[in-house]
């Protein structure tokens, strides 16, 4: 991994304090027996995911979810010893390293869980969860087919049914009927399993949406992901819960340059001053995850003033039009998402400028800004 310096003018700051908050928040909605499967995939959503894991940890999370075995080795190697669930494919030759790190596998086909029962034929029982299709379109068993595979030999032996989860496929629609009909035929299955003597540890399909929005779907775990950060996507009420933003994002004004009228910036020169101007220079661009969608489109905070981006953002550049903060200066703290004085800009509201979600401008800030963290429990 790309090294960072403590010296760099662009850098990231997590506040854990905000992340407990949004933890508690979220846990206060479930029932005390409703276990938490905290996700930390992606970086934890790019927030760091050794330091997002050791806090939940430390908030009273007990199980963690990870994409790919690579993430979970990652958790593992930095000493977490917490339950860690690989969500995402496993391809046979990485079942080696998966079994060698404590990690608990998703079965989402026939032909994994043969590969796997073989596997750890000769050892302790090995623990899975099992992913239903119910309408996500993606990875899954199918409905019809799931009772019988947990009849199968497989589950009398090498393999122990941790978990049946399924995945949501719009719960943050304001139309709540196709989430309603995947909590009835997931729930209809978890009935039929355990009214056929199977035993069902942990049914879990919740996310953040179906946390705040689907109490009928909380069942014995769920697994909130972009809500621990700060954010959901769902439709806007009066009643928003109250989740706190942990991540700020900010750089400095490495240059100002004054700009005539007719005079363009950058690449393909697609702006052009329409008065006198002056321009900053920020030292930001797509390789740190600061999109070059966001040419002519987004804004900044300098002293509290929202800048807009000028011209199109090059891989380690962005141009900002300061002319109506008349005291910017060289040296001035800049900021991409987070509060300068009375103004804010969220994630959130550079995906709109990009026509993106919140979930992917968080996860592109790249490895070569530098995360810090403040409010350490």
């Amino acid at each position: 991994m790309l090294r960072t310096y403590s010296a760099s003018p662009t850098q990231a700051v997590v506040d854990l304090g905000a992340l407990a908050h949004n933890f508690a928040l979220l846990r206060g909605r479930l029932a005390p027996s409703c276990t938490v499967i905290g996700i930390v995939k992606a970086n934890a959503y790019g927030h760091g995911a050794v330091e997002v894991a050791e806090a939940l940890v430390r908030f009273g999370c007990s199980m963690l979810g990870v994409a790919t075995v690579a993430e979970g080795i990652q958790l593992r190697d930095a000493g977490i010893l917490s339950q860690v669930v690989v969500l995402g494919p496993v391809v046979p030759r990485e079942l080696g390293d998966l079994l060698q790190h404590r990690l608990t596998p998703l079965i989402y086909e026939e032909a994994m869980l043969l590969a796997l029962s073989e596997r750890v034929r000769d050892v302790a029982p090995c623990p899975v969860h099992l992913e239903v299709e119910t309408g996500m379109g993606r990875l899954g068993i199918p409905i019809e087919r799931v009772v019988p595979l947990l009849q199968s030999a497989a589950f009398r032996g090498p393999l122990r049914m941790e978990g049946l989860m399924t995945h949501f496929a719009d719960a943050e629609s304001v139309d709540p009927a196709f989430a309603r009909q995947q909590i009835d035929v997931f729930r209809d299955l978890i009935d039929r399993a355990r009214d056929a003597g199977i035993e069902v540890p942990l049914a879990h399909m919740a996310n953040t949406a179906g946390i705040l929005r689907y109490p009928d779907s909380h069942l014995d775990a769920v697994r909130p992901g972009i809500g621990l950060y700060g954010y959901w996507s769902g439709p806007s009420t009066t009643d928003d819960p109250p989740l706190k933003p942990i991540l700020s994002w900010s750089t400095h004004i490495v240059q100002i340059r004054p700009l005539q009228q007719g005079q363009t910036v950058s690449y393909g020169r697609t702006f052009r001053a329409s008065r006198p101007s002056r321009i900053a220079v920020l030292p930001v661009g797509y390789a740190d995850g600061y999109n070059r969608l966001l040419s002519n489109k987004g804004s900044v905070l300098v002293h509290g003033r929202r800048a807009p981006v000028v011209g199109r953002v090059c891989m380690d550049m962005t141009m900002v039009d300061v002319t109506d903060v008349p005291d910017a200066k060289t040296g001035d703290t800049v900021v991409l998402i987070g509060r300068q004085e009375q103004e804010t800009i969220t994630a959130q509201d550079v995906a709109s400028w990009q026509g993106s979600i919140s979930y992917e401008v968080l996860c592109t800030i790249g490895p070569r800004v530098r995360r810090s963290y403040t409010g350490r429990p």
